[in-house]
């Protein structure tokens, strides 16, 4: 079992810049890949940044150029700093580990509760 904690969320101005922290815990097996995800009231939840295969990285295009995924290990905690935020980056972040198909564990993923990021003036 794995326990995902987003925590960094919070209002702020556009041109504003916020860090994202999620915290993973519990039972943790290899390979994972842990992302960012969000969601609007009302909307699908979407792909904001995750790692991949070989160490990459995969953002958004809305994001490019203004997130960044990163982790630390010895903290078992992965980061989504964002700058030049907008209005439209508004949602409820959730952090997420996946578990590949073709995997023993997976396809499988995990999601924290999520932390709200408001950008407004």
């Amino acid at each position: 079992q794995v326990q995902l904690v987003e925590s960094g969320g919070g209002l702020v101005q556009p041109g504003g810049s916020l860090r994202l922290s999620c915290a993973a815990s519990g039972s943790i097996f290899t390979p994972n890949f842990m992302g960012w995800y969000r969601q609007a009231p009302g909307k699908e939840r979407e792909l904001v940044a995750q790692f991949t295969y070989g160490g990459g990285t995969n953002y958004a295009d809305s994001v490019k150029g203004r997130f960044t995924i990163s982790r630390d290990n010895a903290k078992n905690t992965v980061y989504l700093q964002m700058i030049s935020l907008k209005p439209e980056d508004t949602a409820v972040y959730y952090c997420n580990l996946r578990y590949p198909s073709g995997t023993y564990y997976g396809p499988r993923d995990y999601w924290g509760q999520g932390t709200q990021v408001t950008v407004s003036s």
